[in-house]
């Protein structure tokens, strides 16, 4: 039988930067519930926003290389929070920004952590609808292709492994399951 643990949380000794940049990383040392110590290494985001644009049963898709990963992806626009700003903000700015496109409707659907073990990031993801085109404004190292592809396309190249954006794969699937109709 499992052991349960009535109270998880560890505590903060201390804490170092090692890197400052868009991102920092960090080094802590925690308390754990035994009472011993231990290190925690990770990366401070500012969080982010991303839009699922649908309009007429078709998605609204960014397609650009992705550095870390060495490969060019398909993915919804998303960008990371600027100090001050507020996720929906961010979300209009980088659908305009990354694609032209102004949305009638936006709305928050859904907030998750990225990857938990290492990164404090929390991605807001926004449904977007009555979209209108525009003018792109990429910023300079950006370059960027827009596609458009049914909803019916785009769930088949997730489970075919052709989409692999995590935060692409989350939004496809809460729409499937919750908003589409």
């Amino acid at each position: 039988m499992s052991k349960h643990y009535s109270k998880l949380l560890e505590r903060k000794v201390n804490s170092k930067t090692i890197y400052e940049g868009v991102v920092n990383f960090k080094v802590d040392t925690v308390r754990l519930i035994n009472g011993t110590l231990s290190k925690r290494e990770y990366m401070q985001h500012p969080g982010a926003s991303a839009v699922l644009a649908v309009e007429n049963g078709k998605v609204l898709f960014v397609e650009q290389y992705r550095y870390p990963i060495k490969k060019v992806i398909l993915e919804i626009p998303a960008g990371k929070l600027k100090p001050g700003q507020t996720p929906l903000a961010c979300a209009k700015a980088e659908l305009k920004e990354e694609t032209g496109y102004s949305a009638k409707s936006i709305k928050k659907i859904l907030t998750f952590n990225t990857s938990a073990a290492f990164a404090d990031e929390n991605l807001h993801i926004f449904y977007a609808s009555g979209l209108k085109p525009g003018k792109m404004h990429l910023d300079e190292d950006e370059f960027v292709n827009v596609k458009w592809l049914s909803l019916e396309h785009a769930l088949k190249m997730v489970k075919n492994g052709k989409i692999t954006d995590s935060k692409t794969i989350i939004a496809l699937l809460f729409y499937k399951a919750f908003l589409a109709k």
